[in-house]
């Protein structure tokens, strides 16, 4: 499926909406490219418009440096996403796309721009919690069947030399980002947190899911799906069910 891509490249819109009432940006896990929503594209509701991050080191931007530092990602976020805050928007972000949209979050609100009407954070512990299992530093075999455990990677791609010495340069950047965040304590954010959690992730549990909770002066709420940390890919539908009810409350209460 063709995607139209912002000039500034972090940015990328599959089916661009201009006359959506609501707009909804999607962070990707670690490794993860615009590929990581597309199968939720042709399901998004008419009067919203998706727009996908498209981060350097991999898909289309698979040549550029990679981030692996979450403070100099999220000041350019900031530089490239704020011409488009110019709607009532909402954040969703799974694993290190959680922490990344937190983060900004927080960066957007210190630099005077509006929060989000509702930030989805998805398979990730709260921010102020240690990383339960950072594997960034092991070598590279090491690294990989950690790769393969968790999911993230089918057995055909780790197979691949010529693939892997393409993607895992942005692969392992990313992993060191999220696993050497450092959270700042700060005042809770404004807007209402929904945090999503796999029933048998081994990296996020029901308690550390639920540990969001103060990091919001609104509402909260924690929902479990069944799978592991890629429940959003084996329970699409009911994460997606979710989601959009949650939209259309969301619209209804800013009468969007």
């Amino acid at each position: 499926m063709a995607t139209t891509v912002s000039t500034n490249q972090m940015l990328a819109w599959p089916r661009p909406n201009p006359r959506a009432r609501l707009r909804m940006f999607g962070f990707p896990y670690a490794g993860g490219g615009t590929h990581v929503y597309q199968r939720w594209w042709p399901s998004i509701p008419s009067d919203v418009e998706f727009c996908a991050i498209s981060l350097p080191g991999r898909g289309t931007r698979i040549r550029d440096t990679p981030y692996s530092k979450s403070a100099v990602l999220v000041d350019a976020l900031v530089r490239d996403m704020a011409p488009y805050l110019d709607k009532p928007y909402v954040f969703f972000g799974h694993s290190m796309g959680a922490i990344v949209s937190f983060e900004l979050c927080r960066q957007l609100r210190a630099s005077g721009y509006p929060l989000p009407l509702h930030l989805f954070v998805s398979g990730c512990h709260a921010p102020h919690l240690p990383d339960p299992h950072p594997i960034h530093h092991l070598p590279e075999k090491e690294f990989l069947e950690e790769l393969f455990a968790l999911g993230g990677l089918p057995q055909e791609i780790l197979d691949s030399k010529e693939l892997m010495e393409l993607i895992l340069p942005g692969i392992r950047a990313d992993f060191t980002l999220v696993e050497t965040y450092s959270y700042v304590e700060g005042v809770p954010l404004e807007c209402p947190i929904t945090a999503l959690g796999g029933a048998d992730d081994p990296l996020v549990t029901q308690e550390t899911l639920s540990a969001w909770r103060i990091h919001t002066s609104n509402t909260f709420d924690a929902k479990t799906f069944q799978g592991n940390h890629f429940f959003i890919d084996t329970s699409r539908e009911l994460v997606l069910s979710l989601l959009f009810q949650k939209l259309s409350q969301i619209q209804t209460c800013y009468g969007l």
